[in-house]
């Protein structure tokens, strides 16, 4: 007796790669291959009778493209069957989803926990923005189970975490810390561009909102800003929808165009990238001591979360952190010295990219702020492209070799 074959026109039987190609796809009357780019801010009615009832029910058709757009809601569906969210609205970018998906849902008197391992701007939202309107919000190690529980108040109505966190890869366990915030009646809000939807899904793991900067890994080339909440149908279409729409942090179409594009080769590219980062995090793991003094990867079996990393992620991310002896002035001297690897603060991009996060992305913080998440002087955090593994290393073992200069 043969199993039930799987329906072949059924995108939600498609494989994540076919998903990625295919998924979402609206064709015009043309029948073009690829996408088409729909560059529109308006778009025209029948008649009276149907303009009325599309901005009652907003349905059956495209009213504005702040409020969507047919290459936006290509780009939405698409990562919908990626995710393996009921729904989703694209953002202007990264930060644009973070603060969309929180402060459409919170209000005065809410309290939120936060996973203190947070990228500079994150922190920025929950520390100074969030409460300039009544929220409360409560910093946590994001590492403890148990300082999620005890932060919890009455009033709590979300948590909020990057896992792995940026700079320095630490995990929370989505599994346990979702089932914390649901029994005390909160939502789970959860960054999840370091492991990209290729390596983690929040939303099997219990989460209730996942959010992406569509700039990094989605997009892929260094070309376009772009942001994404994922979620239920009753979270976006009650609190986010109503609060994108009127605020205005919609997706520009040309960059929805560019990130369709850039889906149909995420695997390829997360899977390539995530393969050079595990060799360049083993080999700079042999050099510690000689100019080396820690290295951060999930993958690795060092990682002081590998079995939680095992656990919940299917890759060990694109991304390698490692802390140079020596501190400010020795990284410094490593950065210069490279060729190959670029300096940047971006991430996710073909090309490799390296940063010093305590004088670029975390700089905001105070030292002792720093010095509790980890970011020493001498801590670095590179991004890994696609260029030959081979290369990437000499490159190192170049900036390395200017350490002793």
């Amino acid at each position: 007796m043969t199993g039930r074959q799987k329906d072949p026109s059924s995108p939600s039987e498609w494989s994540l790669e076919t998903r990625l190609v295919h998924g979402g796809a609206l064709r015009s009357q043309f029948a073009e291959t690829s996408e088409a780019l729909y560059l529109t801010q308006g778009y025209l009615y029948d008649s009276a009778e149907q303009a009325e009832e599309r901005f009652k029910t907003e349905a059956g058709g495209f009213i504005y493209s702040r409020y969507a757009n047919p290459t936006v809601a290509m780009f939405e569906e698409r990562m919908k069957l990626l995710e393996g969210a009921e729904a989703a609205r694209a953002t202007a970018s990264g930060m644009a989803a973070v603060s969309a998906a929180l402060l459409c849902y919170l209000k005065a008197g809410d309290h939120v926990v936060a996973a203190r391992a947070l990228f500079g701007s994150c922190l920025y939202v929950v520390q100074d923005l969030l409460p300039r309107f009544g929220v409360e919000t409560t910093l946590v190690d994001g590492r403890d189970n148990d300082a999620w529980r005890r932060a919890v108040r009455r009033n709590t109505r979300a948590f909020f975490f990057e896992s792995p966190s940026n700079p320095c890869l630490d995990l929370v366990d989505i599994r346990t810390v979702s089932a914390i915030a649901h029994d005390a009646g909160a939502i789970v809000v959860v960054d999840n561009v370091f492991a990209t939807p290729m390596q983690q899904r929040p939303l099997a793991l219990g989460a209730d909102v996942v959010v992406y900067s569509a700039t990094k890994h989605i997009d892929g080339q260094g070309r376009c800003l772009g942001g994404i909440v994922l979620g239920s149908a009753k979270f976006v279409n009650d609190h986010l929808h109503p609060f994108y729409k009127h605020t205005g942090g919609a997706l520009s179409p040309f960059n929805a165009w560019v990130m369709l594009k850039g889906l149909e080769t995420l695997p390829l590219r997360v899977r390539a990238q995530s393969d050079s980062a595990a060799r360049i995090a083993d080999h700079l793991a042999a050099r510690v001591g000689g100019g080396i003094t820690r290295v951060l990867y999930p993958g690795r079996a060092d990682h002081p979360q590998a079995e939680l990393a095992r656990r919940q992620m299917s890759g060990g991310s694109t991304l390698v952190s490692f802390e140079l002896t020596g501190g400010k002035a020795q990284a410094f001297r490593f950065l210069n010295a490279l060729s190959i690897i670029r300096l940047s603060n971006n991430l996710g991009d073909a090309k490799s990219l390296i940063t010093h996060p305590a004088t670029t992305t975390h700089q905001r913080l105070k030292p002792e702020a720093r010095a509790e998440l980890g970011i020493t002087d001498g801590l670095v955090r590179l991004s890994v492209g696609l260029e030959a593994a081979d290369d990437l290393i000499r490159d190192i073992d170049r900036g390395l070799a200017a350490l002793d200069k």
